[in-house]
């Protein structure tokens, strides 16, 4: 499983989560203390939002603890709201289009999890894009896909809700095609403003989640796993949540997707 962290409040340079802290994401590319693995070293990126709508990006297939850019990136770059990830490949080569964040147009989006038996089912997700859609995708994972699924349902209008409908989605076409699903589903996304994360899984054990007050009164950092020993600090996000991190602080609210619930002219083929 992969890691991650996020951030949205008054701006920090990336480093003050991605390489400085005793536990930052970087230690836990190879020595993660609350995942199946404890080496995450199928690449990393970062992605995060300045003066333009649009995020900055950089990725890379190396173990995200031997690339010296990215300490130098992180050290120099300053900002109210950016994600951070190290991959440990389910699905999908590790090449750097595979490497998360995603991003489309102002969102970004990274994920831990996996969808099981995404090859059966993958076709069929594909069919529910648009062409422009179908065309954005340039890698091979199910969290890529599940990302431009979201798009596909209304992302921008009503990001919460999209995702709903998005793993609902997915889990419908896992029950026709196999009698049985099952969606792990940790991830953050953004627009540019607010920060949004999920913690959910078909069978109630997601992979972890944890929030922090940090950088001043409304800043939040979400992790996969706290950042140092400071126990106290850190809430673990529970079971079936929905995370949205704004100007006025953190809110948390129920994720429960709902199976049925995509139409049949939207599903397309599927």
């Amino acid at each position: 499983m992969c890691r991650w962290a996020a951030y949205r409040g008054e701006p920090l340079y990336l480093e003050e989560l991605v390489s400085s802290p005793a536990h930052s994401l970087i230690e836990q590319s190879h020595c993660a203390t609350r995942a199946k693995t404890a080496t995450n070293g199928d690449g990393f990126g970062i992605a995060w939002y300045g003066d333009r709508p649009d995020p900055g990006r950089y990725r890379d297939i190396l173990p995200a603890w031997s690339d010296c850019n990215l300490r130098s990136l992180a050290r120099q770059i300053r900002s109210p709201l950016f994600l951070a990830h190290v991959r440990a490949a389910t699905t999908g080569a590790t090449r750097r289009d595979n490497c998360h964040p995603f991003v489309h147009g102002h969102w970004s989006f990274m994920h831990n999890g996996q969808i099981s038996g995404f090859d059966r089912i993958r076709r069929q997700m594909e069919g529910m894009l648009s062409d422009e859609l179908f065309h954005a995708r340039s890698g091979t994972t199910d969290s890529e896909l599940l990302f431009l699924l979201a798009l596909q349902l209304g992302l921008d209008a009503d990001p919460l809700g999209a995702m709903e409908r998005a793993i609902a989605a997915v889990e419908d076409l896992s029950m026709e095609k196999s009698g049985e699903a099952l969606v792990r589903f940790t991830a953050a996304f953004s627009d540019g403003k607010e920060l949004y994360a999920v913690r959910y899984a078909t069978d109630h054990s997601p992979p972890t989640l944890y929030a922090a007050p940090t950088g001043g009164k409304t800043g939040y950092c979400l992790v996969s796993e706290p950042l140092n020993d400071e126990v106290d600090a850190w809430v673990e996000i529970p079971d079936g949540s929905a995370v949205k991190v704004c100007a006025e602080g953190i809110k948390v609210s129920v994720f429960a997707p709902q199976g049925e619930g995509v139409s049949e002219d939207v599903r397309k083929t599927a």
